[in-house]
């Protein structure tokens, strides 16, 4: 079973791909790929870098290219969960495999930004004004090589909300991974179009 994981910035995907990783799964982030490329430009690895290198990448390769690379090195029969699924092509590309899940990991603007502030992380908003202009720019484009955060969570085959600790957390995907794993023994997964 492949889980693509896509949602706001501190929605807890992370979260969630560590809980399934304790349970087996294996892990890739399509922006490993964008990180790769900005080390060998010399240039580090902030969000704001990481949506422009994705932009490029996706010019140049088209809008699909990262779940290209990692279907690529994905082992056949194994478990695993894919971050970073930010744009509908990728969900087409990924939907080659018969056994892709793509999960939408929700969670108030308010949680979230408590969250950044909290892990710290390099490249993330020092502020909540820069956080939400940061996001903006992730949400929804005409241009088909930008972040949809919309178009794609429109496509999302289950959605987690994560609002609360991480014990709500754990005993909402415990449920669901046991209803994905009964839909795909069941057959292919029922799909929802492209917005």
């Amino acid at each position: 079973m492949i889980i693509g994981l896509t949602g706001r910035n501190a929605a807890g995907k992370g979260t969630v791909a560590q809980w399934l990783q304790n349970r087996g799964f294996g892990y890739i982030s399509l922006s490993d790929a964008i990180r790769k490329w900005l080390a060998s430009q010399g240039r580090d690895a902030s969000r704001d870098n990481l949506i422009q290198g994705g932009r490029q990448l996706r010019a140049e390769g088209g809008p699909g290219v990262l779940a290209d690379h990692t279907l690529a090195v994905l082992q056949p029969g194994l478990d695993f969960a894919v971050d970073s699924v930010r744009n509908p092509a990728e969900v087409l590309v990924l939907r080659g495999r018969p056994d892709f899940l793509l999960l939408d990991v929700r969670a108030a603007e308010a949680v979230r930004f408590a969250r950044l502030t909290a892990r710290a992380r390099q490249g993330d908003a020092q502020s909540f004004a820069e956080f939400q202009r940061q996001e903006r720019a992730e949400l929804d484009s005409t241009d088909p090589v930008a972040q949809q955060l919309i178009s794609t969570a429109k496509m999302a085959d289950a959605v987690i909300d994560n609002d609360g600790d991480q014990a709500d957390l754990d005993r909402a995907l415990t449920v669901a991974l046991a209803q994905w794993q009964a839909t795909l023994s069941a057959g292919p997964w029922p799909r929802r179009e492209t917005p």
